[in-house]
């Protein structure tokens, strides 16, 4: 295989993993974190927008995340675009901020958990192997 044929199908894999990678920050554990919210799309003025460019997004504690807009006026929009999101959270307004608390696991949301690491695991090595 050439030198460049070799680069290429190495980028392709190397972009493979790190789409995993990606996929695996955005399942919900029992521990907060700033990747299950911030490719969330919110309408802002009719404009999908992720959620990390209209807002600062922080973990004070390690079951909470906190979601602070610049614009106080999009509040509403970020509140349901994380109840249309996939992501199981209630989002709580508290002034100027949105408030998401996440609850400890349980024993099947961890064995559903497993599957959905394995799933996705299978998926990137399947990618990998096409790019072989």
């Amino acid at each position: 295989m050439s030198d460049e044929g070799l680069q290429a199908a190495e980028g392709r894999m190397s972009r493979a993993i790190e789409a995993m990678e990606r996929d695996f920050g955005s399942i919900r554990t029992g521990r907060a974190s700033t990747n299950l919210v911030e490719r969330i799309q919110v309408d802002y003025y009719g404009t999908p927008t992720a959620l990390n460019q209209l807002a600062s997004l922080s973990v004070p504690e390690s079951h909470t995340i906190v979601i602070q807009p610049w614009d106080r006026s999009v509040l509403g929009a970020i509140e349901k675009a994380i109840q249309r999101s996939e992501i199981g959270l209630t989002p709580n307004v508290d002034g100027t901020v949105v408030r998401l608390n996440i609850p400890p696991l349980t024993e099947d949301r961890r064995k559903d958990l497993v599957k959905l690491v394995h799933k996705r695991m299978e998926e990137a090595k399947v990618e990998i192997r096409n790019h072989r």
